[in-house]
């Protein structure tokens, strides 16, 4: 890997980075679309690729269960496999020991899962984690770390943060084993759930192999923590982590959260969001969620956004059209992943923008005021921003309200 810092914000944490990999350059802060297994649902990867996507993530655990090792060789990898052609990310398959906890068990050895396709029981050990994304052939490979649902608390937290550093070091030794280190990144991932005093100790124990690693993580977020918890982590983590070395906060996908999350110094982030909520006929815009299948759509003859370029605002699709076959045409879903994944990365995209013409603070205060309008601002993200020397409130008439984010359309009363 080649990383290299090319701009900074002078007031916020923010940066922009230019990282080359085995499959070609992504500029940094970018969204990653998630292609679970080994494709984004509805699209084709070239018009992925269109789309000026640079990389994408697959999901270790998924893979190695279906087609499973034995083809991913066979075809060569999954880049070849699925057809990409740019970089590519795997995770370790260590978020599904939350997600698919009831089928496994965790020991120091590793997680033993049970197939949910076929009940057959498997153990994923941090040796095979690296050798099954080893044969997936990714860009970005990650470590097998011990995770534990975000608001747990208690022994269990610890326990997990120092298994995942001990895990780490049998990584990186398989890793530096398997003659493709100079091919695929190895990253740490900082766990220690909600407990700052735990994420510095594993911050500690992940840096002293700092050498050993191409970048950081920051694991066992976005899953029901309170968002003025949430932006403190990340801050607490971005700031001790190297300037030399991407940061990567894992499953972060809404707009206030990314941004805040570039402010904050944070370089890369996933999540399946964008995606998923296309499928429920959820529309992203810079004025907040629109949610298409409400009646009020039902004769609104514009284009989601007229300012936007992707290929479903750009050929007029209107917002009635796209009400009327969001719950029976599968193009509606094809059409609403476009325009998301275009947001997504529109959103970073200009971020990039504004930090190289030295007029990030700005950005943030147009985005906010733009996304939020008079609903107000979310406290956390203020709080988050002034952190960093941007005050939202500073100017504006926009009140500063309580809760977590954009104000979702639920009804046609909202």
């Amino acid at each position: 890997m080649e990383f290299k810092v090319t701009h900074r914000c002078h007031t916020t944490r923010a940066r922009v980075s230019r990282m080359v990999l085995a499959h070609g350059e992504t500029v940094l802060p970018t969204f990653m679309p998630v292609a679970t297994q080994a494709a984004i649902k509805g699209l084709t990867p070239e018009q992925v690729e269109s789309l000026g996507i640079t990389l994408i993530l697959n999901n270790t655990y998924h893979l190695n269960l279906r087609p499973g090792v034995d083809v991913l060789k066979a075809a060569g990898g999954a880049h070849l496999f699925e057809g990409w052609r740019h970089n590519m990310l795997t995770d370790s398959g260590g978020f599904q020991l939350v997600s698919l906890s009831k089928f496994t068990t965790i020991t120091e050895k590793g997680a033993l899962f049970s197939s949910p396709f076929t009940g057959e029981s498997t153990i994923l050990t941090p040796e095979e984690s690296i050798s099954i994304q080893h044969a997936i052939g990714a860009d970005i490979i990650m470590q097998l770390d011990d995770v534990v649902p975000s608001l747990l608390q208690g022994p269990r937290v610890e326990e997990a943060m120092e298994r995942s550093i001990r895990w780490l070091d049998r990584c990186i030794q398989q890793h530096e084993s398997s003659g493709q280190k100079h091919t695929q990144n190895l990253f740490a991932i900082v766990q220690g759930g909600l407990n700052p005093s735990l994420r510095d100790k594993c911050l500690d124990g992940m840096l002293e192999r700092k050498d050993r690693v191409s970048g950081y993580a920051i694991g066992g977020l976005s899953g029901g923590e309170e968002k003025d918890v949430f932006w403190r982590i990340i801050k607490q983590c971005a700031d001790k982590l190297p300037e030399d070395r991407p940061r990567y906060a894992m499953g972060i996908g809404f707009a206030e959260d990314l941004l805040v999350c570039v402010a904050l110094g944070i370089d890369m982030a996933d999540c399946v969001f964008p995606t998923r909520t296309a499928r429920f006929g959820v529309a992203l815009t810079h004025t907040g969620p629109m949610n298409l299948k409400l009646g009020k759509y039902a004769k609104d003859f514009d284009t989601i956004d007229s300012m936007c370029p992707c290929l479903t605002c750009r050929d007029g699709t209107s917002r009635a059209l796209l009400h009327h076959i969001v719950t029976h045409e599968t193009a509606a879903a094809h059409a609403l992943t476009i325009h998301n994944i275009v947001f997504q990365a529109q959103v970073m995209g200009r971020a990039r923008d504004a930090i190289i013409a030295g007029t990030f603070p700005d950005y943030l205060r147009s985005f906010f005021a733009n996304y939020f309008g008079d609903r107000g601002y979310p406290e956390w993200c203020v709080a988050a921003l002034r952190s960093v020397g941007v005050d939202l409130l500073e100017n504006s008439d926009i009140p500063m309200v309580s809760g977590g984010g954009a104000k979702w359309e639920y009804s046609d009363a909202a």
